[in-house]
């Protein structure tokens, strides 16, 4: 009989866990597939214009830096095999190898950024702001590197600071009110999804007060 009792409580608290599991891939699922549809809306010119940026940080805002970073990699995989989730319908291996595609490289390094920091900050509001530009800083570093290091085996090289007036500068304004909505959004919608282990902690801690 104890044993029986044992088991059934053992079966029990898998349960939650497994919900937990299965919730959590369906929202990454879903927000890699916010992530492919924001890239499709494009306005063309040496870095295309896209939305792309602001999934990325409302992904990273809502789901949290560890799930963000998985949905951020996921999204990049799918791309890598050929599946045309970039800018202009744009997928494979030639996509990442070429000019722009250490952008998109370097939105993992986004992720890991915002996810170290929020790590060692907490997911607060403020940190997360903090750690969004932080991903946009390291995003933008890396793929101008990038442009740099493969516009130099063409027949018409360039040096950083020339990539930096044609890549970045042109949209630092437009990026920046990308990450200020990804932010406003999360902080709106936050409390209602209860995706981030942030949001998550504050829920069972309202839960508590309220049964004290």
């Amino acid at each position: 009989m104890y044993t029986v009792l044992t088991m059934k409580k053992m079966t029990e608290k898998k349960k939650p866990a497994a919900r937990t599991y299965t919730r959590n891939i369906v929202f990454i699922a879903l927000f890699t597939a916010l992530i492919c549809v924001c890239a499709w809306i494009t306005v063309p010119s040496a870095i295309p214009f896209t939305l792309q940026l602001f999934a990325i940080f409302l992904t990273l805002g809502l789901l949290g830096g560890k799930k963000g970073t998985i949905a951020v990699a996921c999204y990049i995989l799918l791309g890598l095999v050929g599946a045309p989730v970039f800018s202009g319908f744009k997928g494979g291996i030639a996509a990442l190898s070429g000019v722009t595609g250490g952008y998109i490289v370097g939105f993992v390094f986004s992720a890991l950024v915002y996810w170290g920091f929020t790590a060692l900050f907490k997911e607060k509001f403020w940190s997360k702001i903090v750690a969004m530009f932080l991903g946009l800083i390291v995003c933008y570093a890396f793929g101008t590197a990038w442009f740099v290091l493969v516009k130099g085996s063409t027949s018409s090289p360039t040096d950083f600071g020339s990539a930096l007036m044609l890549c970045v500068v042109p949209f630092i304004v437009f990026d920046v009110v990308k990450i200020l909505l990804a932010a406003f959004l999360t902080r709106v919608l936050e409390p209602h999804l209860h995706l981030s282990s942030s949001s998550k902690k504050r829920t069972n801690a309202n839960a508590e007060a309220a049964t004290k």
